[in-house]
């Protein structure tokens, strides 16, 4: 069984250090691109602009340590652990988010309001069918 997890692509934002990103995403927010290496543009047939589509990244200045796994205090004074946060601090640091398409081209697709840093490194596009 192989393992190995592959890129496909990057992700351009216009946020530079961890200090700019933003903590959650913002439908609102500025353009993102997600740039397909051109091996997987193929893989872009049957998107469209208006359809949602779930991403799938990876934080690589996250911390992984022994650490994440523990509860905090949240700012609502609740216990809260890892795994009922959007923290990039965790066991795997793969970041999802659920966006609209505002516009594809032939190896790149134009979203809003992501929440990573600007090239970060692009796992993997999916339609998005989750109902809300």
């Amino acid at each position: 069984m192989d393992n190995k997890l592959i890129f496909i692509g990057t992700i351009r934002t216009p946020y530079k250090t961890l200090e700019e990103c933003p903590h959650n995403i913002d439908e609102t927010g500025p353009i993102c691109t997600l740039e397909v290496d051109a091996k997987y543009a193929q893989g872009l047939i049957g998107l469209h602009s208006g359809s949602n589509i779930l991403i799938l990244y990876w934080l690589n200045f996250a911390r992984r340590g022994v650490d994440v796994g523990y509860p905090y205090i949240s700012t609502t004074h609740q216990m809260c652990g890892t795994f009922a946060k959007r923290s990039p601090h965790r066991p795997n640091p793969i970041g999802v988010s659920k966006l609209k398409i505002v516009s594809i081209s032939e190896n790149s697709i134009s979203v809003r309001g992501l929440d990573c840093l600007d090239k970060t490194r692009l796992l993997d596009i999916k339609p998005a069918i989750l109902k809300e």
